[in-house]
């Protein structure tokens, strides 16, 4: 059964992906939000995030790399996405002309989606085990929305598994796409993230410590137009230790992706002034 923050944030990718689409008073014609439909609804998706997640924190004792963060990841991705849009960026499959926005966003949907599977089997080289994973649900959903053509699937398939491979930041990507992927799985790192596990770990030290009370810490990220830049993402945090979330997550993500010219970053600790770092 999925639980209720994981249906609100279903709701809220679908409401992006509504305004994102050429109709919106008609969004089931367009392939987007077709997809965003039945990723919301597909079982073997739920059922392997599912367990990735149980054996993110039970056995690894990681934050959530389950359906409610991939879910995140796919909002925080699908808003970045629309700001860029409304300021009149083109995407890569856009500025190549190898396809459209909604192009785009299927693939950046897909990756978000799907990109922690390979959580499921362990950490190491997660990213190329979700690939793998992805692969065969890939090519099944594809197949079923309407509108599309062969080509657009193939492209589209391409796409995500880009984003699917790079979101690790340990390997370069070059499309925009792929970029928002990497910056939107960073950005989640709210408190709430954390709360589970730190309940699990009790007063024991474990590997992953770190990110847990750095996490533990952030009290919300916002995703929202900028002033010098497209993008502006705000970092509000109770303590400084915060800033090993930004500085080891979150910005290694954001200098390796080719959206970085788009975003500007900026923390605040408390009462603080707020802290530039793009």
């Amino acid at each position: 059964m999925k639980s209720p923050k994981e249906i609100v944030l279903e709701k809220k990718i679908l409401y992006s992906l509504q305004a994102l689409c050429s109709e919106p008073e008609d969004p089931g014609k367009n392939a987007m939000y077709q997809l965003g439909i039945l990723l919301a609804g597909d079982q073997e998706i739920q059922d392997i995030q599912d367990y990735a997640n149980s054996v993110a924190i039970k056995r690894l004792g990681f934050n959530d790399h389950g359906p409610v963060h991939m879910r995140q990841v796919a909002l925080n991705a699908m808003i970045m996405l629309d700001i860029l849009h409304r300021k009149g960026i083109k995407t890569s499959l856009e500025e190549e002309e190898t396809g459209t926005l909604q192009d785009s966003a299927c693939g950046v949907l897909l990756a978000s989606f799907m990109h922690d599977l390979g959580m499921s089997v362990g950490r190491q080289d997660h990213e190329l085990m979700s690939a793998m994973l992805a692969e065969p649900i890939l090519k099944r959903l594809l197949a079923e929305i309407k509108g599309l053509s062969d080509k657009q699937r193939a492209i589209i398939h391409c796409l995500a598994m880009e984003g699917i491979a790079g979101h690790m930041a340990t390997r370069r990507i070059f499309s925009l796409e792929a970029g928002l992927v990497l910056i939107a799985d960073g950005c989640d790192m709210e408190k709430g993230r954390a709360r589970i596990p730190l309940a699990l770990s009790g007063d024991e030290a474990h590997s992953g410590d770190i990110h847990k009370h750095s996490a533990n810490s952030i009290e919300k990220v916002e995703i929202g137009e900028g002033e010098l830049k497209p993008i502006r993402i705000s970092v509000r945090m109770s303590s400084e230790v915060g800033c090993f979330q930004i500085e080891e997550v979150l910005l290694p993500k954001i200098n390796m992706s080719p959206a970085k010219k788009y975003v500007e970053l900026v923390a605040l600790v408390g009462n603080e002034s707020e802290r530039r770092y793009l």
